[in-house]
């Protein structure tokens, strides 16, 4: 009678990961909508695939994978050298990386044509993009494992520059989100100090926006401290002269009275959350600059080890500031991704999201469905996301991690690792291309008066 009673609850599991969304999480999360679920379900994946790379940098992993076809040996039997003297045992766990977001890349690719133009959960489609979770898993194992036998040759060469086109767009897309984040911390905050007539929301908005001005100043400095040299290392010097100069002039333009009279909830709350971001890009850009003179962080060999290029001697790890600072921001980026949906219309448009529900309308979804389970579908009339559009982000997330984990490190044609101009001037101008897009927010109800921009 046990073993009958346990093979009927492993039968009841597996028909669970085999269903729907609601199924699988009705019994362990508070009352969600399936959209909701759905894409927290495939976030999971996404971080799931970040976690084994991360695992794959470690020095034990790295020691196996030589067993695998891409092997450190060219032709002759001699072993590869890479520029800055780090041989390829030391890199094998960059390349593993690099087929482990290949497979996550395709696996959301894939779904990205499939769910295109799905309208409602009516649509057959819309079964596969909320259910069948064991065989999704099964299919991404599946890339994943193939991925690794993809022959080496200009493989990841090629994949490199997809990783550039595709991370450039997600920085694009974090910086979308942290605009939409700050106009609605600031409408809320502003909000509750008209209800309850108490001037501490202000001093919150005043001291918060206070510590991100002074948090970017103090990152401007450390960047010419850290960065540049008396005499040279003029890239640098230009890059952080001009994204400061970038970010006080939006800054002023956040607070001009004419943008006041079109934008009410516009202010400085907003303007010292892209100018902090800017800085923190920037930084990445200037830790990939390909001179020792002026970048602390590349590789080079001192004695019989491997040590950072800088006056101490310690010891290099792949986990720089830079890395994990990157790594929080990605993982923080993704789950507001899944979980966000937006107040703002322009935002929703762009990020292809419905607006907010009402709680009157959610409130009346969660007591229809309240004796069937946990979760509730609430996509039986329409969408409220694109399904194509979210996984496109899921692609574009699994190229920017990429780069992000192999610290923008290129592997050329001679199968060496370095770290090219490329990455500096792609991470620039996405920094210039986010302070254009935040400064046409500001600007756009002045210069297109007859457009709804509420």
């Amino acid at each position: 009678m046990g073993a009958c009673l346990g093979a009927c609850s492993v039968l009841s599991c597996v028909s669970c990961l085999c269903g729907s969304a609601p199924c699988i999480l009705c019994g362990c999360c508070p009352s969600s909508p399936n959209s909701t679920v759905t894409r927290l379900i495939f976030t999971a994946f996404l971080l799931l695939g970040v976690l084994v790379s991360i695992i794959m940098l470690s020095p034990g992993v790295e020691s196996q994978l030589h067993k695998l076809p891409w092997v450190c040996e060219e032709g002759s039997g001699t072993p590869v050298i890479f520029q800055g003297h780090i041989d390829c045992g030391s890199l094998l766990g960059h390349r593993a990386v690099y087929r482990l977001c290949f497979a996550t890349a395709a696996f959301f690719f894939l779904f990205a044509l499939f769910m295109i133009c799905v309208r409602s959960s009516r649509d057959p489609r819309a079964a596969v993009q909320n259910g069948f979770w064991f065989f999704k898993f099964l299919i991404l194992v599946g890339i994943t494992v193939g991925a690794f036998y993809i022959p080496d040759g200009s493989f990841t060469n090629v994949w490199f520059y997809f990783g550039v086109v595709g991370s450039f767009l997600f920085i694009l897309i974090q910086l979308v989100l942290l605009i939409d984040f700050a106009h609605c911390w600031n409408q809320r905050w502003l909000g509750k100090a008209e209800e309850c007539d108490s001037r501490a929301w202000y001093a919150g908005l005043f001291f918060f926006t206070l510590l991100f001005y002074a948090l970017s100043v103090a990152a401007v400095t450390l960047l010419f401290v850290y960065y540049t040299q008396p005499g040279s290392c003029y890239e640098g010097k230009v890059f952080i002269g001009l994204n400061l100069t970038l970010c006080f002039c939006v800054s002023v333009v956040a607070v001009l009275p004419r943008v006041q009279d079109a934008q009410p909830n516009s202010g400085l709350l907003q303007a010292s959350v892209i100018t902090l971001y800017t800085m923190f890009v920037t930084w990445l850009a200037l830790s990939s600059v390909p001179d020792q003179k002026c970048n602390p962080h590349l590789l080079t060999r001192f004695g019989n080890g491997t040590i950072l290029a800088g006056p101490d001697g310690y010891e290099t790890h792949w986990w720089d500031a830079p890395s994990i600072v990157g790594l929080v921001i990605f993982i923080l980026c993704t789950l507001f991704i899944g979980l966000r949906s937006s107040d703002h219309r322009q935002v929703n448009s762009l990020m292809q999201t419905e607006e907010c529900p009402s709680t009157l309308e959610v409130t009346q979804q969660r007591q229809v469905v309240e004796c069937q389970g946990r979760a509730f579908d609430n996509e039986q009339d329409g969408v409220t996301y694109s399904y194509s559009f979210f996984h496109f982000c899921l692609v574009l997330a699994s190229l920017h991690i990429m780069m992000t984990l192999t610290n923008w490190y290129r592997p050329s044609e001679t199968r060496k690792m370095t770290s090219t101009w490329t990455a500096v001037w792609v991470k620039i101008c996405a920094s210039w291309a986010g302070l254009l897009l935040y400064l046409w927010t500001l600007v756009a109800p002045i210069l297109l008066p007859n457009r709804d921009f509420s």
